[in-house]
């Protein structure tokens, strides 16, 4: 497609590179598939993925961080803080895309955060005469109102101005045909939908890629946040240094196997924020415990006895043990991690980790189950995390709003969960006979790899994004 004389343009967030992987793949898109050069405008903070870093036709341009120190101001600061931090930021923000970076001849730019990015950048275009594209997120008054509250001024400030600089977008891409409808009929804004879609790189990871991540995070695995769990019971120094053998896998000679009583694999990626609700996942793991228990006929007396005594000698259970990996980084990560040290469990043991751009994809690759506590502040978002899960052919139990369904398809590559209740209902049905005796668990993987065999976020950014910014560039919206 033509693109002018300059054919560059600039992926703008107002956030942490490295945790906003659709612009990271828009950023690869533009480069790859557009051949453009871009210039991505982000804050720093975690590392994007290496193939970024390594493409030529990608600038990285990190803008510093506002600290984030305002839970320790007292709540007279709070409302100059919530209009000094935004000022600063549109400052930085002008500076980096009128000053720092060339002229693009489009800037894309995440929504939310909106308030001071969309002004930002609507400004920048004018003075850059380049055009700009909004990519609709979610709304980012929703989220404000979440620890605001709707009666808020500052909420209805914020509602405004991003409805105001939204319609003068010379495009809009959205992540759901609900939030499309929401844009069009409400704010009077027409979006395209680019649904979220996993890069090549999400792909189901093979055993030998299982057994090299799984040595490279040994170390995290059996480092236990309790005194003793049914992870690290019984782990000694030469299980932590052998090579040829993990908590999930045995290399002999060339050759690598799953054992069989390793505990099922259970990831979570969370932002660790008050849109998804982390203890429904705590209280489902006490519910799993206790119910196996109860099933099993095991009191205090002899249980834990027995229990310890069968994983010394290797045995299966018919209720397998579950290790939860949760990743991600966030606010509330400090406050779950003490509530999970109180928690007394002994089938189920958490881990929280923070892993490479290139890790990640092998553990949902190398998972047996993802679970998804985004709720949506809005209703109108899809979680990006369940894609990426689907893409690496791992199944999801997701927790049930309005629009979840555009994704989850129920009994076909996953289940839905409205509580705790509900989620360890789940993990009973799906983990029975675990590994080989499964038959529910196994016809929702096999669901997740024939309806993502064709979905790849190449194929959708080519159908549905590349025309749009083709038309604005060249002016052509009619």
């Amino acid at each position: 497609m033509e693109f002018g004389k300059r054919r560059r343009a600039a992926v703008v967030v107002l956030g942490d590179i490295g945790r906003s992987p659709r612009m990271q793949y828009h950023a690869l898109s533009l480069a790859r598939q557009a051949n453009l050069d871009v210039d991505i405008v982000a804050y720093g903070g975690s590392d994007p993925h290496s193939v970024l870093l390594e493409h030529l036709s990608i600038h990285i341009h990190t803008m510093r961080q506002w600290p984030s120190r305002d839970g320790v101001l007292p709540k007279i600061f709070r409302p100059i803080m919530l209009l000094l931090k935004p000022l600063i930021q549109f400052i930085m923000l002008l500076w980096f895309l009128c000053v720092k970076i060339k002229a693009p001849d489009v800037f894309i730019v995440q929504n939310p955060p909106s308030v001071p990015t969309l002004v930002a950048v609507k400004w920048a275009s004018w003075l850059r005469r380049s055009s700009f594209i909004i990519d609709w997120h979610n709304f980012g008054y929703t989220l404000l109102a979440l620890s605001l509250g709707r009666s808020s001024r500052f909420v209805a400030v914020y509602h405004w101005v991003e409805l105001h600089f939204g319609k003068m977008a010379n495009g809009s891409l959205c992540v759901t045909k609900t939030m499309q409808h929401e844009l069009e009929q409400v704010w009077g804004i027409k979006a395209t939908v680019l649904y979220d879609q996993p890069p090549e790189f999400f792909r189901p990871a093979q055993l030998e890629e299982k057994h090299k991540l799984f040595c490279r995070i040994k170390k995290d695995i059996f480092q236990s946040q309790s005194p003793q769990d049914c992870v690290s019971y019984g782990i000694t120094n030469h299980d932590m240094q052998d090579p040829k053998t993990t908590l999930f896998t045995n290399q002999i000679d060339d050759n690598y196997h799953l054992k069989q009583n390793r505990p099922a694999l259970i990831v979570s990626s969370t932002s660790w924020t008050p849109d998804e609700d982390f203890g429904i996942l705590l209280e489902a793991a006490v519910m799993y415990d206790r119910r196996v228990a109860a099933l099993l006929n095991e009191n205090d007396s002899n249980g834990d006895e027995f229990f310890w005594k069968a994983i010394d000698e290797g045995k299966t259970f018919l209720y397998p043990r579950l290790l939860f990996v949760i990743t991600g980084k966030g606010p509330e990560k400090e406050k779950y991690e003490e509530k999970i040290k109180k928690l007394n469990l002994k089938r189920v043991a958490f881990r929280t980790m923070w892993l490479s751009p290139e890790d990640y994809p092998l553990l949902l690759g190398s998972a047996d189950l993802g679970v998804c506590l985004h709720t949506s502040s809005s209703g109108l978002d899809l979680p990006m995390k369940v894609v990426d899960m689907f893409g690496c052919g791992l199944p999801v139990c997701a927790v049930s709003y309005s629009c979840i369904t555009e994704l989850v398809k129920v009994e076909k590559n996953g289940l839905l969960f409205s509580s705790s209740s509900e989620l360890a209902d789940e993990l009973m049905m799906l983990f029975k006979g675990f590994p080989d005796g499964c038959d529910a668990l196994r016809t929702l993987r096999n669901g997740v790899l024939e309806m993502g065999s064709s979905a790849k976020w190449a194929t959708e950014w080519e159908a549905n994004a590349k025309p749009l910014i083709s038309k604005v560039i060249s002016g052509d919206l009619s």
